[in-house]
Formats: structure tokens, C-alpha cells, sequence
């Protein structure tokens, strides 16, 4: 059976953003940039995005366009049996993830209904109870949970041109729109210019060992690296694509996403006087309480969490594309099959998941919660050791099929290899780096 393609560049390029631009990078980014050196940290996520991130990127699709095939898939044809445990690695991180992922995405859809349903309450101890009663409530976060990955599967099982790649042309440019119009409404606040400067204006005391471990995980989080969506998502680029310039798109549409990420939650939160924590605080408790400041509050609220479940929607859905091409390549299942048995078991995952919040967490191991450590696994250790060893095996045993991916021709030139030594050399130092500071947290 002749392999799915996607129909245009297009379609790839905003399916590969919208998998890059998630909830991450709304309620982390800003956060991370505010505190650790401003515009100086923005350069210097910037330049390993550019860099080592850019060359992971055009890496990750090279090995999924040169085997023609998903994660697993890719890693077996290109260097056999032992290799092809690196991509049985990213299919279980992001099955892993998904499953914690989707509770996250289901309390986006309990908020956008109670923005619209009740008036903003203007107390932040509220707002701090209604978001543990949801987290902590069972029924209820499993219901919303339920709900996200529904929408997650039926796009997933809808297939390659039809599903994620339409509904990603239409959703992306909503949520850029979105974001300007709230960007807009909040630097309309007095007091939210001085926001605006916190974010940008360059602060090099500020940057030490710490930023720069923040950025280099900012970077490969923030382009999806290392647990298979980007070899997955590459392997339906038609050969006609050029590789280089689509990677060079998605890096730049992602790095433009973050920044207005800042945008559009600094400003706003400084002007009202209210904190800047990353995380839940800042999405669940911070904003609602901006929102309940502002004339048309609830209309600006319910923009502002359809926005996070558009965001959180096309990251799902480039996560549950990656352990449904494997079984689809590698047992044969028909698609509709493999996304609902890959969906049903990272719900029942999930529901265990949930069952970690509240004032007394029902399950706990190691004093960590099953949220937490289905984080810490994937976060700190799945993608690290994915990536150190996507990058070894890029750089040192299929570099001539990636360059033939390129379009490169003859003798690698000196340039060349420069590339080869940052993929081979410094991208999996850099990532043996943060394992050793995640296994350590």
C-alpha cells in the first residue's frame, strides 16, 4: 500500500509547529525568560535554536523521509535491529506523555466552559480552590481528560491529509490570530509596557551554567526533538520538498510563538501586579484573574483557553501520531484501530495520572506522584537518552543517506562537517549534560 504524503509544504510546516507549540511554551517560556536574563536569554535560546536545534530538526526528518517510515520503522531500516530500539524509546515517551499530557489539555476545555458559563471572580484564592477542586475532583478531570483525547483521537484516526494536516492549516493561523488579539488587548493596560521590558531588555548577570542548561532544554522541548514526532512527521514529506528550508520555517514559526507567548502573558500580568510562576499558577489561577480586570473579561478569557486547546490539540495530535505509525507500519493495523487502541491506553494511564492531585493524592511511589513520575521519566530520561543517541546515530553511521536527503552531492566540504561535529559531538554532549542535571533533580 502506497505510503499517506502530506498534500503541501504547507501543510507540513504548520502541522510540525503546531506540534512544537504547545502548553509548554505558553506557561513556561515567559516564565524562564523573565528570570533568567531577559533578552539576553532570548539571544541565547536563539542561537541554539538555530544551531543545534535547527540541525536536530533537519536530522529527525532526514531519517524519516531517507527509510520512509514512523520512529521505530526508521531506526530498523537504516541500522537494524538493535538500533531500531532507539525509536521503540521515542514511541514509548510519547506514549508516556500523551497520557499525562491530555489530563492537562482536558483542564483547558473545564476553563474555556467556565469562562463561559459563570462571571470572573476577582479573588485569587478562588481561583486557586476551583483549580484544586478540578484537578482533585476524579469524575470531573477525568471527564474533560476523556474529552481532550477524543478530540486528539478523532483527528489522529481521520489520517495524514485529512485529519492533522487539515485541521492544522485551519487551527494554527487561529491561534496566531488569538494571540495578537489578546497581545493587543493587554498592552493597551497601564503599566503593561514595563512587562514588555522585562521580557526583552537583555540582563547578563542574570545568565550562568543554569540559563544555559534552561535554553538547550527550551530548545529541543520547544521543536518536539528526540521522541519521534519530527522522524514520524518527516517520513510523509513527498521528495520533491526541500528538507532544509521546511526545518528552517518550523524553527522560525516556533521561536515566533514563544516570543509571543511573552507577549502575551508578561505585559498583562505586570500591569495588574500579579506573579509570573510558570505552570498551572500561571495559566489556571494568574490569567483568569488579568481577564477578571478586564472589560469583556469572560469574551477575552474564553479566547485565551481555546487558544491553550488549540495549542495543546496539534501537540497531541503529533504525539499519538507516533506510537499509531508503529503500529500501523510495524503489526499492520488499520488505522482507525491503532488510534483508538493507542488513545484507550494512554486514558486509562491518564486516570492514574489525575489521581496524583488534590489535598490527598490517591496515588503516590517513592513520594512522587504518578504525574510526576511519568514527567521525570520522559522529560529527564526517555528524550535525553532518544536524543544522545538519535544524534550518534545521524552523525556517525547514516550521515551520507541524510545528506542525500539534503540534496548534497561530492565531497563534504569544510562547512560540512562542521555540521557533523556540532550533531555528533556537541548536540549529544550538551544532551548527556541535561540527563545528568534531570537524573540529579
Amino acid at each position: 500500500m502506497e505510503r499517506t504524503r502530506w498534500s503541501s509544504s504547507l501543510g507540513f510546516v504548520l502541522a510540525a509547529t503546531g506540534s512544537a507549540v504547545g502548553l509548554g511554551a505558553i506557561w513556561k517560556f515567559p516564565y524562564v525568560v523573565a528570570h533568567q536574563g531577559g533578552g539576553a536569554f532570548l539571544l541565547l535560546y536563539t542561537a541554539l535554536t538555530l544551531s543545534i536545534g535547527l540541525g536536530l530538526l533537519r536530522v529527525e526528518m532526514a531519517i524519516g523521509r531517507a527509510a520512509d517510515a514512523g520512529a521505530y520503522g526508521a531506526f530498523l531500516r537504516l541500522g537494524g535491529r538493535l538500533w531500531s530500539l532507539v525509536g521503540a524509546l521515542a514511541v514509548l515517551a510519547s506514549a508516556v506523555i500523551l497520557s499525562y499530557y491530555s489530563v492537562v489539555g482536558g483542564w483547558t476545555l473545564a476553563y474555556f466552559w467556565q469562562v463561559i458559563t459563570e462571571p470572573l471572580a476577582r479573588d485569587g484564592g478562588q481561583w486557586t480552590t476551583r483549580f484544586a477542586q478540578l484537578s482533585g475532583s476524579g469524575w470531573a478531570a477525568f471527564f474533560y481528560h476523556g474529552l481532550f483525547m477524543l478530540a486528539t483521537l478523532t483527528c489522529v484516526a481521520a489520517g495524514v491529509q485529512k485529519g492533522i494536516e487539515r485541521l492544522s492549516k485551519v487551527l494554527m493561523p487561529c491561534l496566531f490570530v488569538m494571540m495578537c488579539i489578546l497581545i493587543v488587548r493587554g498592552l493597551m493596560l497601564p503599566g503593561a509596557w514595563e512587562g514588555v521590558l522585562r521580557f526583552l531588555m537583555p540582563n547578563l548577570n542574570a545568565l550562568d551554567g543554569t540559563a544555559l542548561l534552561s535554553a538547550l532544554g527550551l530548545s529541543f522541548w520547544t521543536l518536539s526533538l528526540a521522541m519521534g514526532v519530527m522522524v514520524t512527521y518527516g517520513s510523509y514529506l513527498p521528495s520533491g520538498v526541500n528538507l532544509g528550508k521546511a526545518a528552517r520555517m518550523v524553527a522560525l514559526l516556533t521561536m515566533l510563538s514563544c516570543v509571543l507567548s511573552g507577549l502575551l502573558v508578561l505585559p498583562p500580568a505586570h500591569a495588574l501586579g500579579l506573579g509570573d510562576s510558570a505552570g498551572p499558577g500561571l495559566t489556571f489561577v494568574t490569567m483568569p484573574l488579568v481577564f477578571a480586570e478586564l472589560p469583556w473579561g469572560n469574551a477575552f478569557g474564553a479566547v485565551f483557553f481555546a487558544l491553550l486547546f488549540i495549542a495543546a490539540l496539534t501537540s497531541s495530535i503529533s504525539i499519538l501520531e507516533v506510537p499509531v505509525a508503529f503500529l500501523i507500519e510495524t503489526l499492520k493495523w488499520p488505522r482507525r484501530a491503532a488510534s483508538a487502541c493507542v488513545a484507550g491506553a494512554c486514558y486509562a494511564l491518564g486516570i492514574a495520572a489525575s489521581l496524583s492531585f488534590g489535598e490527598r493524592p490517591t496515588l503516590q511511589l517513592a513520594g512522587k506522584s504518578v504525574f510526576g513520575w511519568l514527567d521525570y521519566l520522559a522529560s529527564n530520561v526517555f528524550l535525553p537518552v532518544g536524543g544522545v543517541l538519535t544524534c550518534l546515530f545521524a552523525a556517525w553511521w547514516v550521515w551520507p543517506r541524510l545528506r542525500e536527503q539534503w540534496g548534497a552531492s561530492g565531497k563534504a566540504g569544510p562547512f560540512e562537517w562542521v555540521k557533523r561535529i556540532v550533531i555528533g559531538v556537541f548536540a549529544p554532549a550538551a544532551m548527556l549534560w541535561i540527563l545528568w542535571q534531570g537524573l540529579a533533580a
